[in-house]
């Protein structure tokens, strides 16, 4: 048994550990799942960390995920029990150490540590904070039987077709929803400009890249197959798992060479300049953020 992990770890690592320059993804999605592992001999809450990419020709792949503790404080890319902005700075740092460049538009939640590492790590890149996270955030400061008629107005917002329709409508909207809920208002006030970052690129894919909605198959997958442990003995072993399920999609969306975005809507968006550089700062360890589930 153990051999045969050991052989498998070194083709997990080789899959983890492999170079992003070979192509450039203007698109990255970030997300976390938990899962339970046990660490100091009681079980816990540990976050799975994944980064996809959409690449200029529309394909999809998994760009790295967390991976096993082998020591009391987390390196980088490793399963942990946090997304403060060390933790996500270590994690995005690597991946900008295999290569990846370019990038012009990252989706994710808007805790604070993981949009701080983002702003660090991605510097000159745009963020868009997903949606659905959003109205689940609007839904905790509102009445339950509101619920509905609050998305559903929401949802016109990013229907409209232009980039100034859309800004001009979400005022719209505040307006509107503020007249009965007005913390409603301010939340859509303050998130304008993150949850609209959208409308400022080609139209044709805007469905896809204001969510993280192409992570959830991913967060799923994995759950499911957690679920049947139940309790990982340890971190190492959830990570291995992560790894092997991921591996096992990313093989399954090259071999079917599908693309998630036609090339044609991404050739607008296609760029030759890198991110910008990103400056020395010292993350300073912060309170844990714990995500909204996606």
């Amino acid at each position: 048994m153990s051999r045969i992990c050991g052989e498998l770890d070194e083709e997990l690592v080789a899959f983890k550990e492999r170079p992003l320059d070979h192509t450039v993804f203007p698109n990255v999605f970030l997300d976390a799942t938990y899962c339970k592992a046990r660490v100091n001999h009681r079980i816990a809450s540990q976050a799975v960390v994944i980064a996809t990419g959409i690449s200029a020709t529309g394909h999809r792949e998994i760009l790295g995920h967390g991976g096993p503790p082998a020591r009391a404080e987390p390196r980088a890319g490793e399963v942990g029990d946090s997304e403060s902005k060390p933790f996500w700075t270590k994690f995005l740092r690597s991946l900008r150490a295999r290569g990846l460049e370019n990038v012009q538009l990252v989706i994710s939640d808007s805790h604070s540590g993981l949009v701080a590492a983002i702003r660090t790590v991605f510097l000159g890149s745009a963020w868009q904070r997903c949606r659905v996270h959003f109205v689940r955030d609007v839904f905790s400061v509102i009445e339950k039987g509101s619920g509905q008629m609050v998305a559903a107005t929401i949802r016109t917002i990013f229907a409209q077709t232009t980039a100034e329709q859309v800004r001009t409508h979400l005022d719209v909207v505040a307006d509107m929803l503020g007249r009965q809920v007005p913390q409603v208002k301010k939340m859509l006030l303050d998130a304008a400009v993150d949850i609209t970052a959208f409308a400022d690129f080609p139209s044709a894919p805007w469905k896809k890249i204001w969510s993280t909605n192409p992570l959830e198959r991913l967060n799923r997958e994995i759950k499911r197959r957690a679920d049947v442990v139940q309790g990982f003995p340890n971190p190492a072993a959830l990570d291995r798992l992560a790894a092997a399920v991921l591996a096992e999609l990313d093989d399954e969306w090259q071999v079917f060479d599908r693309r998630y975005l036609s090339e044609a809507s991404m050739a607008d968006l296609f760029t030759t300049q890198p991110t910008s550089p990103e400056p020395e700062i010292t993350p300073q360890p912060e309170a844990t953020q714990l995500p909204c589930e996606g």
